[in-house]
């Protein structure tokens, strides 16, 4: 089970089911994530190459008013980020990034960690009051948001979020017209200030996309302006078209279309990034796929993308909001973990994702093929995935090999365990 965001519509339709709440309903998760990798030392399971966290995240939502003219609700999230203490003991490295690191006394720390001592992180990942009359839903504060170019990254223990002002409106039917600014984040973004923890310079953070301790800082340069139009007139098409501006850093525009029919499905998306700077060229990328799925059994989808190789930025549809060469891409073509990959400047990328559920166990194959013609090299992923939900608690082991020309496969071994309350 590949870890996904609520689907974007979902997330949009802000104005519907997701604000039906009914007075004050409290939820969250606890999580434990543990990987060993043998990329230093040729071994699986060494403390020194192995990773691990744990978080717990509660969030709080509750209905302000209701009557028939308008609807408010408000609602706060709030994440703690902790080693348990295992960190120079039974790995020795950490996932999350906003964990800090410090010289310790009174014990001996491994090499690992240069020394250190990891510390807890807490803050607030979220803090909205949303306002609903009729078919428009306006929302403002901190919050998680999933559009093309700025989203907020929900495959690690930690998940970047975003301080913004949306207004969402569906009085055209089947259409969903969404615009935002947004003004701050604290994921760590190439373009904004850098308030980055020292795991980072330590190399300890195994997957890291906030700031230390969750600091938010500007979102780009001066913030950034979003405007997305969604349209499923035609049930199996979604069309989507979603216009960026990234104050003094760039504008961008995406495109993407998708249809599902009787287990066919087709998709084709492009973005376009035009940097801030004078004479600035084009960074563009395109991906199509195709794919077939039987419901409840299994589905297989093969997609492409291609970037062009002469863009300033030196990349294309990549998320804005994390780290340039790391960040998470909704391009079809993503890799199970060697993010950003096919996000580069010249990169022509192939991926097969093969998705089986049964009775036993959820089965994944990820294979990606990446080829980065400026560097003459080629990295290929190939990632085995089980899963298995007991009640509320979901567990996945994931095996991962990745090889790139004229280096030696890397192996890594991850877990995965989420318990939902």
């Amino acid at each position: 089970m590949k870890f996904t965001k609520m689907s974007l519509v979902a997330t949009l339709l802000v104005g519907s089911s997701a604000f039906a709440f009914e007075n004050t309903k409290v939820t969250g998760d606890a999580n434990l994530f543990y990987q060993t990798t043998d990329a230093n030392s040729g071994e699986l399971l060494r403390a020194k190459d192995s990773s691990a966290d744990f978080g717990v995240n509660l969030n709080v939502t509750t209905d302000v008013l209701k009557n028939e003219s308008v609807e408010i609700t408000a609602g706060v999230g709030y994440t703690v980020l902790s080693t348990l203490g295992v960190e120079n003991n039974l790995v020795g490295n950490v996932w999350g990034g906003a964990h800090t690191a410090s010289a310790g006394t009174g014990a001996t720390y491994q090499s690992g960690l240069g020394g250190a001592k990891v510390e807890d992180a807490n803050w607030f990942n979220e803090a909205w009051v949303a306002a609903k009359a009729g078919n428009t839903t306006a929302k403002l504060g901190r919050m998680e948001l999933d559009t093309p170019l700025a989203f907020t990254e929900a495959w690690t223990i930690e998940r970047n979020t975003f301080e913004a002002a949306l207004l969402v409106n569906t009085d055209i039917p089947d259409t969903v017209i969404a615009a935002g600014f947004v003004g701050n984040g604290n994921g760590t973004e190439s373009f904004g200030q850098n308030l980055q923890s020292n795991v980072y310079a330590l190399g300890l953070a195994t997957g890291g996309v906030t700031n230390g301790n969750g600091t938010f800082g500007t979102f780009g340069t001066n913030g950034a302006y979003v405007l997305g139009v969604i349209n499923n007139s035609y049930k199996p098409l979604t069309a989507q078209l979603w216009y960026y501006d990234v104050t003094r850093v760039a504008t961008a525009l995406w495109l993407q279309a998708d249809f599902a029919k009787d287990g066919i499905l087709l998709g084709a998306q492009y973005n376009t990034m035009s940097a801030a700077s004078a004479n600035s060229k084009e960074d563009n990328v395109f991906a199509l796929m195709a794919g077939y799925a039987v419901e409840d059994s299994i589905s297989v989808k093969l997609s492409f993308s291609e970037v062009n190789d002469n863009g300033t930025l030196g990349r294309a549809g990549f998320n804005l909001a994390t780290n340039a060469s790391t960040s998470q891409t909704q391009l079809y073509t993503e890799a199970w973990w060697n993010y950003g990959q096919n996000t580069i400047a010249g990169t022509s990328t192939i991926n097969l994702t093969v998705e089986a559920p049964t009775s036993i166990v959820d089965l994944g194959l990820f294979v990606t093929s990446i080829d980065h013609k400026a560097a003459n090299s080629d990295l290929l992923e190939i990632a085995l995935s089980a899963s298995k939900s007991f009640g509320p608690l979901d567990t996945s082991l994931v095996f991962i090999n990745t090889k790139v020309d004229g280096s030696d496969a890397t192996n890594i071994l991850q877990a995965y365990l989420t318990l939902n309350f």
